[in-house]
């Protein structure tokens, strides 16, 4: 019987790494499921879905070799698989302000009371060493409707904190 499991892989960014991974995957035929890879830092994270007929025990033994290798911390966790089940963005939010600590945690806290589930969030760091600028871009849904959000964003812009909200037409077909 076929399982699903998250393969989490964290460590320094190089060339090759996506390519190295999914190829010994697919000769250990292990099918794929969603992923999210990403470099942060000038580290690579790759968290990937895996389905296999194979214990957690024997997906850690064939991965293992490449993460050390590499320096690759290596996780292994059975999960419930299921695809093309995920929810669908309403809203795209973007942040610009002052880098300062609680930013992040005023901004998604301000934004979840207003009913907000963030689905995905991207951040990073601009500006100069003298007045770095913290970037925020997250979607999500409007669980309380986009007026609950709009009025949130509202007492964001008081604090000095830029923030746009965009919907998003999730009608397909």
């Amino acid at each position: 019987m076929k399982k699903w499991y998250m393969l989490t892989l964290i460590g320094r960014d190089k060339s090759g790494i996506v390519a190295k991974v999914t190829q010994t995957l697919y000769q250990h035929n292990c099918n794929l499921g969603e992923a999210s890879m990403l470099r942060l830092g000038g580290n690579f994270t790759i968290m990937l879905m895996v389905e296999t007929s194979r214990s957690s025990e024997e997906l850690y033994t064939f991965i293992f070799p490449f993460a050390k290798k590499n320096n690759f911390q290596l996780h292994v966790d059975p999960i419930e698989g299921r695809l093309h089940r995920h929810k669908e963005s309403e809203v795209h939010i973007s942040v610009h302000g002052a880098d300062r600590a609680g930013i992040v945690a005023q901004v998604t806290t301000s934004l979840m009371k207003a009913g907000l589930n963030i689905l995905n969030l991207r951040s990073d760091v601009a500006g100069t060493e003298d007045a770095p600028i913290y970037i925020m871009t997250f979607s999500g849904q409007a669980e309380k409707g986009v007026e609950a959000l709009e009025s949130a964003v509202s007492e964001l812009l008081k604090d000095n904190i830029e923030i746009q909200l965009q919907t998003e037409d999730t009608l397909f077909g």
